[in-house]
C-alpha cells in the first residue's frame, strides 16, 4: 500500500480527520499543499466551475489529464486524486484500468470512479493491479440526467441499506477511500464506523474520516454555494472589485504611468 494511504488509514484507526480540497490547475493546488491540505481532488466538477457547463458530463479523459499534470506540480506532499469522467470506465473492468493509467502517469495517486455494487468487480480488476481507487457512492453527479436534478440520496430505510451495501461491497473489492455525497449525516457515520475503507463526506455530515469542498465554494468564487459548504472567503467580490479598478484606471489613464524619459 501507498505510504501516504497507510498513513490515512492509520488516521482513520484513530479519529483523526483528514481535509481535501478540489484542485484545477498549479497555483491552487500550491496554495492547498502550502496550507497543509492532505489531499486534492482533480474533479471533474472543473465541467461546470472552470468550463462552465450545467453538469460534467462532458469533460473528457484528455482534460483530466491535462488539469491533473498541472495540480501534480503544486501539490507537494498531499495525495492526488482524480476523477475518471464519464464514459471512460464504466464499459468494463480493463476500459478503467486503461483509463486510470492515464491518469496515473499524468500523477494521480489515487482514481476515483463513480457508482454503488456494479463497480465492485472493476475496483477489484484495478486494486489488483496496483492501482488505488476511491469509490464515490450517493449523489454520483455523473448520473444527474437519469435522475433529473442532484438529489439527496439514503433519506429511506431501503436507500440507506443500499449505500451501506453498496459502501460494503466496493471496500471489500478493495477501494481504498469511499466518497459519500449528500448523505444523510447518522447513515454516512454508521458507514464509516463499518467499512475498513478511508471515507470521505460532502454534504455527508461530521462523522466521515474525512471531507472535501469545491476550491470555489470555500474561496467563495461562485454566486450560490451548496447548502453544505462553508464560504471561507468572498473571493469572486475581490477579484470583481480588483478588475473593476482596473479598467477605471486604464480608461481615466491613471496605468500605466508615466515613466520618466
Amino acid at each position: 500500500m501507498h505510504k501516504k494511504i497507510s498513513r490515512w488509514v492509520k488516521d482513520k484507526q484513530q479519529g483523526v480527520k483528514r481535509a481535501l480540497v478540489t484542485a484545477y490547475d498549479y497555483p491552487t493546488a500550491r496554495f492547498a499543499a502550502a496550507a497543509g491540505m492532505h489531499g486534492v481532488l482533480v474533479g471533474d466538477s472543473l465541467g461546470m466551475v472552470v468550463c462552465g457547463d450545467h453538469d460534467t458530463l462532458n469533460v473528457t479523459l484528455e482534460q483530466m489529464c491535462y488539469h491533473t499534470r498541472m495540480v501534480r506540480r503544486g501539490a507537494g506532499g498531499c495525495l492526488v486524486f482524480a476523477d475518471l469522467p464519464f464514459g471512460t470506465y464504466e464499459k468494463s473492468p480493463e476500459q478503467a484500468w486503461e483509463s486510470a493509467g492515464e491518469l496515473l502517469r499524468a500523477g494521480a495517486d489515487v482514481i476515483k470512479l463513480e457508482g454503488g455494487a456494479e463497480m465492485a468487480a472493476t475496483v477489484a480488476f484495478c486494486t489488483e493491479r496496483g492501482i488505488n481507487i476511491c469509490a464515490h457512492i450517493g449523489l454520483t453527479p455523473q448520473r444527474v440526467r437519469q435522475w433529473g436534478s442532484f438529489q439527496r440520496q439514503g433519506n429511506t430505510d431501503a436507500e440507506a441499506q443500499r449505500l451501506h451495501h453498496e459502501a460494503a461491497a466496493l471496500s471489500t473489492a478493495g477501494a481504498r477511500f469511499v466518497v459519500m455525497e449528500a448523505v444523510p449525516d447518522q447513515v454516512a457515520a454508521r458507514i464509516s464506523r463499518a467499512i475498513d475503507a478511508v471515507t470521505i463526506g460532502i454534504g455527508a455530515g461530521p462523522d466521515t474520516d474525512a471531507q472535501v469542498l469545491v476550491a470555489h465554494d470555500v474561496l467563495g468564487l461562485e454566486a450560490e454555494s451548496p447548502p453544505f459548504a462553508r464560504r471561507y472567503l468572498e473571493a469572486g467580490n475581490l477579484q470583481q472589485k480588483a478588475f473593476v479598478q482596473y479598467v477605471q484606471d486604464v480608461v481615466s489613464g491613471n496605468f500605466p504611468p508615466r515613466r520618466p524619459h
